[in-house]
């Protein structure tokens, strides 16, 4: 970075006093305030001056850390051909996520959201010997995604920057050692941008790929729950899997009876009508975690080898009625499909289904064994104890089972992960209950194995000369996100505190009041850390009061400020305070340059 001064007299810059009506977050408000960015439509933002010094720096030290292990830049273009993302089945899984165009011959294109295709055909067009492996490869870039509320200023929008990378390995032990490296690196780059993170482990969902962690900006505003354990450990919701629940022994449970429930087609209401008609003989009252309640979902599936378009699938997932089904934690399950709740249309060709009825009796194993010539594929979610009781549906309109034992009355295809995580529940790990917090997605890295090796045929010759597919990983890092994440952590109710690894400057000097004695040694000042190498914003604008300068500098956010003023003309001296207006000193004119630089290296 240039250390020629910012003149606040020629700089491209107005701030503004009030928040900008449409801004939802600090982070938005204040980087529009100050001038760091405009917004020109929904999701989308142009840079300006200081928004760009401060994403420059953002960049460096993304650049420096993969250049430590051996990562090497390209650039990709951003408008891409329909042709690869077909191979993978993306253009399809993308649904309407991504931005589709075609050009004056009718040819179909889109704006990349990410590269894993494009990086792919790279290698391919490039190597073909396990002599020219392990190669890394990387690009800060562009994306688009077609967002439909963006939100969160820089943080959700529909375009962004960011950091992509990729591995290729001749096997997987080589894939697992990019990996570790790109990992270790991340933690480098965001311990440097002064960004608080946590690891998580995560699911790969349309990305691919088995082993996957995101890093998280804990912040309230962000849209991931993640799960702590007193162990230390952390999983997105979406990753965590419930720990594997005791066999109940059933052999005292009565035999299943189906009883008259009327007006029950809700759990609330199952409840009240099997308190009022059918009360427990040991006095405890039913609750809602007595019920099992069968939900019916479509599968949303691309086309595949055995379908020539996309399909639908009914499935039918059981979960305590106490519970409430996390459609997100869920479609992970079925991840790259999407997931919907079953319509009308669905019910109609499925007659033996009655809504708000629906008993485990009619799905799964049970009609498969009844020669059932559309049989609904039946998931329990994993906290259904194989011997544990429950009142279900009984197919019939106003009657539930009671007594409905799993594992001796009904069976289920399989297990999946399907309802809300509560506080309390036990983690992954066994260490004790989960806690959990908000965060925002600042970084993910994959193991993505052969996925896209497979399906777009990137192979190389191994050391015996036969034809094998390539290992990739995928590692990204959202860069105008991460600027966005330092902004809404470091700032006060004053303006933005940057940290000095990312700030537009490392000084802000004020020139305030009207005498040239002030402006003559504030210019001094500027030329002298000029010289020493300190980046300098300066306020030299001659007819704007002390309290604009002083309000634009703590809007601004520079980490160090010098204030050149009344006491400069009376006895010669600058006084020197932090962005918060802590650690104030005043100084000779003459030592102010040293003091800076000073101060200056003690915060890099």
């Amino acid at each position: 970075m240039s250390s020629q001064a910012l003149r606040m007299s020629s700089l491209f810059l107005r701030t503004l006093r009030e928040d900008p009506a449409d801004a939802d977050v600090d982070s938005a408000k204040l980087l529009v305030r100050a001038g760091y960015i405009r917004k020109t439509s929904p999701g989308i933002y142009a840079w300006l001056p200081l928004g760009l010094r401060v994403l420059g720096k953002v960049e460096a030290i993304v650049r420096e850390e993969m250049g430590s292990i051996g990562a090497q830049e390209v650039h990709l273009p951003a408008l891409l051909p329909k042709a690869p993302y077909e191979a993978t089945h993306r253009w399809e899984e993308y649904g309407d996520n991504i931005f589709r165009l075609k050009d004056r011959h009718e040819a179909d294109y889109l704006l990349a959201p990410t590269h894993e295709e494009m990086f792919t055909l790279l290698v391919k067009d490039m190597y073909s010997s396990y002599k020219d492996l392990p190669v890394n490869l990387y690009q800060i870039q562009t994306k688009y995604r077609d967002e439909f509320r963006p939100r969160a200023g820089l943080i959700r929008g529909r375009e962004f920057i960011m950091k992509d990378g990729y591995s290729f390995t001749i096997d997987e032990e080589g894939l697992k050692t990019c990996y570790k490296d790109e990992r270790d690196a991340y933690q480098r780059v965001f311990d440097r941008l002064g960004v608080k993170y946590v690891i998580v482990h995560a699911v790969s969902g349309p990305m691919g790929g088995s082993q996957s962690e995101e890093f998280l900006a804990p912040l309230a505003i962000g849209e991931d729950t993640f799960a702590q354990a007193p162990s230390g450990k952390a999983w997105n919701v979406e990753a965590l899997t419930t720990p594997e629940v005791d066999d109940i022994d059933c052999s005292a449970t009565p035999e299943m009876e189906a009883l008259s429930t009327p007006d029950s087609s809700t759990i609330e209401s199952l409840v009240s009508q099997a308190n009022a008609l059918h009360p427990r003989e040991d006095g405890r009252a039913w609750t809602a975690a007595d019920t099992l309640k069968n939900l019916l979902i479509a599968v949303k599936h691309a086309e595949d080898k055995d379908h020539d378009r996309p399909w639908r699938e009914l499935v039918a997932i059981g979960v305590p009625g106490d519970r409430q089904v996390d459609m997100k934690r869920l479609e992970a399950q079925f991840a790259p499909a999407e997931i919907e709740e079953a319509t009308a249309d669905d019910l109609r060709s499925h007659p033996e289904l009655v809504k708000g009825y629906i008993g485990p009796r009619s799905l799964g194993p049970q009609t498969e064994r009844e020669g059932a010539e559309d049989p609904i594929t039946y998931l329990l979610d994993r906290h259904v104890a194989r011997g544990s009781a429950w009142i279900t549906g009984a197919d019939v309109e106003g009657t539930h089972v009671f007594n409905a034992v799993y594992g001796r009355d009904f069976e289920a295809n399989g297990r999946v992960e399907a309802v809300e995580v509560r506080h309390g529940d036990m983690s992954p790990d066994g260490s004790g209950p989960l806690s959990f917090e908000r965060g925002v997605e600042i970084g993910q890295v994959f193991q993505l194995g052969l996925k896209y090796s497979n399906a777009l045929d990137l192979k190389v010759l191994n050391e015996n000369g036969k034809a094998v597919p390539v290992w990739m990983g995928c590692y990204g890092i959202g860069v105008s996100r991460v600027l966005a994440c330092i902004a809404e952590s470091h700032h006060d109710d004053r303006g933005l505190a940057w940290p000095v690894a990312v700030a537009p400057a490392q000084v802000h000097v004020l020139a305030t009041g009207k005498d040239p004695k002030v402006f003559e040694a504030a210019e001094k000042l500027v030329g002298e850390l000029e010289r020493q190498g300190v980046e300098v914003i300066f306020d030299d604008r001659p007819k704007v009061s002390p309290g604009v300068k002083f309000k634009d500098s703590e809007l601004l956010g520079v980490p160090v400020v010098a204030i050149a003023g009344r006491d400069t003309a009376s006895n010669g001296t600058i006084e020197i305070r932090d962005r918060d207006g802590s650690n104030s000193q005043s100084v000779p004119a003459a030592d102010a340059a040293k003091a800076i630089a000073d101060r200056v290296a003690t915060l890099v």
